[in-house]
């Protein structure tokens, strides 16, 4: 049993207990507070491609729009210019193919003067020439004329013949060339042009970032650390978009130096790099070099010349006839009465008896010269061969790569840069993080447009039949360094500095 004396106790401190909250009801029923205001809330800053939602904490679905192609192209300062219309530039100003041009009209000049005819020689002639009283003597002229024979100038005009065709094959050869140096000259350019657009975009977003880090640092939820960092990159890339831009305008320059207008005004060349990307069989390449290139045509242009040289040669033994007429005034008296003899005619004729010449040195040699140029041929086919397997290994290399980084490397780099700036704005990932995220993406990125340009370097290598250089001169027909200057060396593609 309780004892009394403590229930009293409980009860009387249950009392005095309850009297001070009651007197505060009292009090704030008859003089209830002021109502205070909430303490302000700072905005927190946002990271580029982020909004206020995301920020705060929800599923952020961040689709950041870099990188992509044809930035540039899309409000230019002035009208795009196509490939096509280059190309029409090229043809109508290379100054190559009207030396070509002129090569061709070289070669006919001088097919046509190998068969024209020897001109006879017009003279005069004298004899017995007396003066004096007496008088007397033979005074004339004659008329000489060598009869060519065995059908030797027509053997000249064959000869010559193959060099005009062998000029024509030039000049579709120069034609090739220039149009695929400017159609690589093109690529170069819409390659520069997607490096620049890069650079670009890289540099804005780290503007951006730069500006978050300035607000986040304001408000003390970042220090002087991720600002300087920041700041560091955005000049880096300021450095990188002028020298991107000075690449740029360098291969514009080069361009407009095959169309053959170095003062054409800069404009943004229109198209894709990662479209239309033709896809070359290993085999059909080769046979298709083989059957079109003109240096096989060239080379068997001088099979065909070094034949018919060796048929002339052969006929150069047999005699021309040499042919010589005219009349006289002979001034001799024929008897007493003082008649002179008057005039009369003579004529002549000779030939050339090939006793100790007959052009055998010429014949064997002409007989060598078709067996170099059988041969000739053969190592034209060898060369080509060589180096259409360098070309096509290349091909096959940077499509592989351009295929991985498409389809493999750069989704996946693009993903973890979302994902990255996901867990930055949730502040659960640091400044570096996100550059380092930024960084990958963007270098692969370039790294793509490299393996693009060099694609279409190869491809445009390959179906041109290897000849590229758009600004060396047509050979003459019968230069010594004829053979090597018809299998020219391909220009290799640009290489990038590790700097780029």
């Amino acid at each position: 049993m309780i004892p009394l004396k403590r229930i009293l106790m409980v009860a009387i401190t249950g009392a005095l207990l309850a009297a001070p909250a009651a007197r505060s009801q009292q009090q704030y029923a008859q003089h209830p507070p002021e109502p205070q205001k909430p303490p302000e809330k700072k905005p927190v800053p946002q990271m580029p491609g982020m909004d206020h939602a995301q920020h705060m904490g929800r599923i952020p679905t961040v689709k950041p729009e870099f990188p992509r192609m044809g930035k540039s192209q899309e409000n230019p300062p002035a009208p795009l210019i196509a490939l096509e219309e280059l190309e029409q530039l090229a043809l109508a100003n290379n100054p190559t193919l009207r030396q070509a041009a002129a090569e061709i009209g070289t070669s006919k000049a001088r097919q046509r003067q190998a068969g024209l005819y020897p001109n006879p020689t017009v003279g005069y002639t004298g004899e017995e020439i007396r003066g004096g009283s007496f008088g007397g003597g033979q005074h004339g002229f004659f008329v000489s004329q060598t009869i060519v024979t065995a059908g030797k100038l027509g053997l000249n005009r064959k000869i010559l013949a193959h060099d005009v065709r062998i000029s024509e094959v030039e000049a579709e050869e120069q034609r090739l060339r220039v149009v695929n140096a400017v159609r690589m000259g093109y690529y170069r350019v819409l390659a520069a042009q997607e490096m620049l657009d890069t650079e670009k975009d890289l540099l804005r977003i780290t503007e951006d970032t730069l500006k978050t880090a300035q607000q986040l640092r304001n408000i003390g939820q970042a220090d002087d650390t991720e600002t300087l960092q920041a700041e560091v990159e955005v000049e880096k890339h300021k450095i990188a978009v002028e020298t991107r831009q000075h690449t740029l305008r360098q291969e514009w320059k080069s361009l407009a130096s095959v169309v053959g207008k170095p003062q054409l005004e800069m404009r943004t060349v229109s198209g894709s790099l990662d479209r239309d990307i033709p896809e070359l069989e290993d085999e059909q390449v080769v046979q298709t070099l083989l059957a079109q290139s003109p240096a096989m045509r060239i080379a068997r242009s001088l099979v065909d010349r070094s034949q018919a040289t060796l048929l002339r040669e052969r006929r150069e033994p047999i005699p021309d006839l040499e042919l010589r007429a005219g009349l006289q005034r002979n001034g001799e008296f024929l008897d007493a009465s003082g008649r002179r003899v008057g005039l009369h005619g003579f004529a002549e004729i000779g030939v050339q008896f090939p006793i100790f010449n007959r052009n055998q040195g010429a014949v064997d040699a002409a007989r060598l010269q078709v067996e170099r140029a059988l041969q000739e041929t053969q190592r034209v086919e060898l060369v080509l061969r060589q180096r259409a397997s360098t070309f096509v290994d290349m091909y096959h290399r940077s499509g592989i790569t351009a295929e991985r980084y498409r389809t493999h490397l750069l989704p996946r780099a693009q993903k973890a840069y979302e994902l990255m700036v996901q867990k930055y704005g949730l502040m659960l990932a640091s400044y570096p993080q996100v550059l380092l995220a930024q960084r990958s993406l963007f270098q692969l990125h370039t790294e793509y447009i490299d393996a693009l340009e060099q694609l279409w370097t190869n491809v445009i290598t390959l179906r041109g039949l290897l000849l590229t250089d758009g600004l060396e001169a047509p050979a003459r027909p019968g230069e010594v360094d004829l053979p090597v200057r018809e299998i020219n060396v391909p220009m290799m593609p640009r290489l990038r500095s590790r700097e780029e």
